[in-house]
Formats: C-alpha cells, structure tokens, sequence
C-alpha cells in the first residue's frame, strides 16, 4: 500500500488538477437520518467522480517508469475510463476503454469527449474486462487494472480531504465497486490513527463484496443486475478483499428501491446529482437509521454520472 508521505505526495499531484472536493453538513439530511450528516462531494470533480484520482496518480508513474508505451486499455462501466481518458490523453498516449454492451450512454459520451475510444463489448464488466485483456495482449498496450495500489493511493486523497475537513467522524459509509475507495479509507483513516467506523455498501443484486466478506473469501456470482452500475461487480478482488475484511465493521446490502429512494433524497435535501453508486451509502444510513441516531456520519457521494433519462425516472 503506501504510507502517509505517499498519500500527500498523491494529494499534491491531484491538486495540480483539482482543488479539494467539498466536505458539506447538511441540516435536511441530517433531519431525513436522525444523524449529524456530512458528504463529500466527490461528485464535484472535473469527471463527475472520485475516480480522476486515481488515473491521475497510475498514468503518473506510468508514464515515469515506463516512458516508451503508447497506448492504454481497461474496462469500465464509466468513471474509471473517464478518469484514464482524461489523464492518459494528457500524457499523449492512445486510450482504448471497453464497456458493456448497452453501457451509459452519457458516460460513453464523456470517456469519448475526453478521446478515448470506446468499444461495446459483453454483456457486464466482468465480460468487458475479458475483451480489454484480449486487446490489450493483441495489441501490445497497457492493461489498466480497475484495483492497482497506484489507483487506491489516488482516490485515498479524497479520504484524506475528508478526514482534515471532518476529523472526528464516527462511521463513514462508502460504497463498494472493485474496492479502491473503500480500501484508500481504511488505509488512511489507519495512517491518520483515527478510530472511525468504515461501512461497505453494495447493491443487495450486486452483493459479491457482502458474500464474500461474510465467507471470508471471494465468492463469485452469476450476475449483477443493479441501477447502480458502479457497484455491478460479480468477481471481487482477494487483494481488496483483504483489505476490506481486516478494516471495515461491515458490509451492507440496499435494494433497488432503497438507491432510488436516496437519489431522490438527495435531490430534495440538498439539489445534487447523485448516481446510483454515489446514493448507496445514504440508503444504507437511512437502513441503519436508528443504529446511527444522534451520531456523526460521513456519507461518500462517490459520483454524479447518471443518465438524463434514468435521472428523470428516479425524481418523478
């Protein structure tokens, strides 16, 4: 992982590119909950999403240790290929992103305004991420991995801003994709000796990270059918796992209903665009309402990239 001299280092690498993300408390929110609720915002960044962090750290020391390669391939349902997109293009190197068939198409948008190319392809992530390591090895370009302790430094940054902003914090909720935001938490809340609570979230039709946080091994499932594409992993990874198990009080499961619920709320309580992914932790609050009642929480809005149709659906 990295140590706290590395975590700034990061910090001031993605400052170059963004100032801090906003740490805001909000009284509606706070009344919705039962709780002293404040959210960072990451929803705020040049990407709509934490993610610019960590591509802005990985094609860092790409880019340094390996100076020759011309081209990068990953997989993503968005967020990740927008931020590689944005920093690979930067450092002049040809960016291949491979998403689902029938992704976002907003998303697919933005990884393309930011001039990626973006080829469709299997019917989930796990299945793009297939055809990225086809391409990759076809091609002879960078694989970009979705989890990579270069990634996980970047986006602890947000961690990092959050926990200056907002030290004493009682239990922070964040929600889980392949995990690089919840273990870039966990390592820097460890870094900064502080003791708050960190709280997984998953779609409970997504619930790979909750299965196998719970066996205490990576279970696989069949499928991950869930509006919140962010979190729509089948094959979690052992190493964040790990992580993960060692570091979070639990993992929690929200239905469907219960993402689109807190969507809307935060629309009501405080006008932001929250994606499903983004929403998950205030569902899982509301979940744990009287559990958390009186204390002070932290909410991670880890993203706002939804769709204009979908969006429309979900607040009517």
């Amino acid at each position: 992982m990295f140590d706290l001299e590395g975590l700034h280092q990061a910090a001031a690498l993605v400052h170059e590119t963004m100032g801090p993300t906003p740490a805001h408390h909000w009284p509606l929110l706070s009344a919705r909950s039962g709780a002293l609720v404040h959210v960072k915002h990451e929803n705020h960044t040049p990407t709509g999403a934490f993610k610019l962090r960590g591509g802005l750290v990985y094609i860092d020391h790409l880019t340094r240790t390996a100076p020759d390669i011309k081209g990068i391939v990953s997989a993503t349902r968005g967020n990740h290929g927008q931020s590689l997109a944005l920093a690979g293009g930067r450092a002049g190197l040809k960016v291949t992103i491979v998403v689902p068939i029938g992704n976002s198409v907003e998303k697919n948008a933005a990884m393309r305004a930011f001039g990626a190319q973006v080829i469709e392809s299997g019917r989930d992530f796990d299945a793009a991420l297939e055809t990225a390591s086809v391409l990759a090895k076809d091609n002879g370009w960078h694989m970009v991995p979705a989890f990579h302790p270069d990634l996980v430094r970047g986006v602890a940054t947000y961690a990092l801003e959050f926990f200056e902003a907002v030290p004493d914090l009682d239990t922070v909720y964040v929600p889980i994709g392949l995990g690089s935001g919840i273990c870039g938490l966990i390592r820097t809340r460890d870094l900064l000796g502080l003791k708050t609570e960190i709280v997984g979230v998953v779609a409970a039709a997504a619930d790979a990270y909750a299965q196998s946080f719970e066996a205490g091994h990576p279970v696989t499932t069949e499928s991950a059918m869930t509006i919140a594409d962010g979190m729509a992993c089948r094959v979690p990874r052992e190493d964040a796992l790990t992580i993960i198990h060692q570091g979070a009080a639990r993992v929690v499961r929200v239905e469907e209903h219960e993402i689109r619920m807190a969507v809307r709320a935060y629309h009501e309580d405080t006008h932001n665009l929250a994606e499903g992914a983004g929403a998950a932790p205030l569902a899982a609050l509301l979940k744990e309402k009287e559990r958390q009642a009186g204390r002070k929480i932290g909410l991670v809005l880890t993203g706002g990239n939804i769709d204009r149709a979908v969006y429309a659906g979900l607040i009517a």
